[in-house]
């Protein structure tokens, strides 16, 4: 038995979502400001990025395919200067990565213009998509942020207000996002009604803001008020907030897999530290797959937390099993087995000093395709350990994601084809141990909301279309 041969990219595990930021401030300087909260946001998706802003009413914008740094220059952020401005970093769930499905997705239409961005996915788009064109849309991007912008813009020529549009409009729709809308005049935040994806608001000074993750709100200066209820839209306009609950269905399906590995560990998501909620898996994971082992290390970046917490309950010594390359920027498509596996080494490399005559506990997030396991214990076997014991912080992907996280469908997750001993010796593990579902249950008991584990159970909060692919 071997491991699939499909082409995958550097990080052939998941993928991080989307990111938003948005800023209303009297005094300007908005654009400078959304970049260091984009940059504090780029682990949520590295493929593009956007910022759009307005001035005097007047809107402009800048987006392309790559990472902050790389995008936006000193120039170009003064040209975009004004006082109210929203940004995005993507990485692509729906629609390909090309630069037009880069965001903000900006719109002219006889209301004036909007920006949008978002972060999630919807679900019967091909079905949404089909009624716009009927009606005379025409596409530019593949992207089902389109399709929000479309409906909101068709939403207004019958509503007496941008926010009453987006009410409307998000009342219809049906899937995760978690997005931000800017006209001449006003900044709006909406948070779909099942709560599937995080938004929060803070402020700066007089600065209102607004960002996917409190860790962004924190980088550029402010401090966090509170998080959007799942179906809140909050409206700023010349500095005052308004709420609009019109769509609160008093549910939340947060998803949880921002815990385990999408938001930063600094973040704090419903009340929950995520670095907490890492450690606790970790402590979850001790107690449930106890080893004999000499050390516990974790695969960077989001298996850290968790080995942390398996070495606290474990009383195994914590070691810095590997160094990451960090100036590995945007992932690439490797074509081969032998490029594949060049692919991890220029990521990854295990510390021989730390590992070598050592029984080892290696912890991971997550196994999806199962591609990168073996390559990666590999590499803790050539540095010289004895015995490599994998632990994973998250139960087996058994389906897909539909709301806005890479999980492909079933035919790609490695644990809907193999059982647990097959998966041990694919991946070369001397053992191998997931968390449970139960154990999923406890690792946020902070948390003030309820959970979506869809990819786990394959039971998810609102009915989804089979997978076409």
């Amino acid at each position: 038995m071997d491991l699939p041969q499909q082409a995958q990219p550097i990080n052939q595990g998941l993928h991080e979502e989307c990111g938003v930021f948005g800023i209303y401030d009297p005094a300007g300087g908005c654009a400078q400001t959304t970049y260091y909260g984009l940059y504090a946001l780029q682990h949520r998706g590295q493929e593009a990025c956007g910022i759009a802003a307005i001035n005097n009413r007047e809107q402009s914008f800048y987006k392309d395919v790559g990472l902050v740094s790389e995008v936006f220059q000193r120039e170009t952020l003064e040209r975009l200067n004004g006082t109210m401005a929203v940004g995005h970093v993507r990485y692509a769930t729906t629609g390909a990565g090309e630069r037009e499905n880069a965001q903000p997705l900006t719109i002219k239409y006889v209301k004036g213009t909007l920006a949008v961005v978002h972060n999630g996915n919807l679900v019967g788009i091909d079905r949404l998509r089909q009624e716009f064109e009927y009606k005379g849309a025409i596409f530019h991007t593949t992207s089902d942020s389109e399709l929000i912008a479309y409906a909101i813009a068709q939403a207004r020529l019958h509503c007496g207000s941008v926010e009453q549009a987006v009410c409307r409009a998000t009342a219809e729709l049906k899937g995760a996002f978690s997005l931000l809308v800017m006209s001449p005049q006003k900044l709006i935040a909406c948070r779909d009604p099942w709560g599937f994806r995080p938004l929060c608001m803070g402020r700066k000074g007089e600065a209102i803001v607004f960002a996917s993750e409190s860790c962004a709100i924190q980088a550029v200066g402010g401090h966090v008020e509170r998080e959007l209820e799942p179906g809140e839209i909050v409206v700023v306009q010349d500095g005052e907030i308004r709420s609009i609950r019109d769509n609160c269905r008093g549910e939340s399906h947060l998803c949880i897999f921002e815990y385990i590995y999408f938001a930063r560990p600094d973040s704090v998501i419903a009340g929950q530290s995520v670095h907490q909620a890492r450690v606790n898996a970790g402590r979850l994971l001790a107690r449930e797959h106890p080893v004999e082992a000499d050390l516990v290390v974790g695969v960077p970046d989001s298996g850290l937390d968790a080995a942390r917490g398996y070495a606290l309950e474990s009383g195994i010594p914590l070691g810095m099993g590997f160094v990451k390359n960090r100036y590995v920027g945007r992932t690439f498509i490797t074509p081969d087995q032998a490029s594949r596996e060049q692919a991890v080494r220029i990521k990854l490399s295990a510390l021989a000093s730390e590992v070598a005559g050592k029984r080892v506990v290696m912890v991971d997030d997550s196994i999806v395709r199962g591609t990168t396991c073996r390559q990666i214990i590999n590499l803790l076997r050539e540095a010289g350990a004895t015995q490599v014991h994998m632990r994973v912080s998250a139960p087996p992907f058994i389906a897909p994601c539909y709301f806005g996280t890479d999980i492909p469908n079933r035919e790609k997750l490695i644990a809907c084809h193999h059982s647990l001993e097959e998966i041990q010796h694919l991946a070369g593990a001397d053992s191998l141990g997931y968390l449970s579902l139960e154990s999923l249950d406890k690792l946020a008991p902070d948390a003030k909301c309820g959970f979506c584990r869809g990819c786990f159970t394959g039971e998810y909060p609102i009915e989804v279309e089979e997978e076409n692919s």
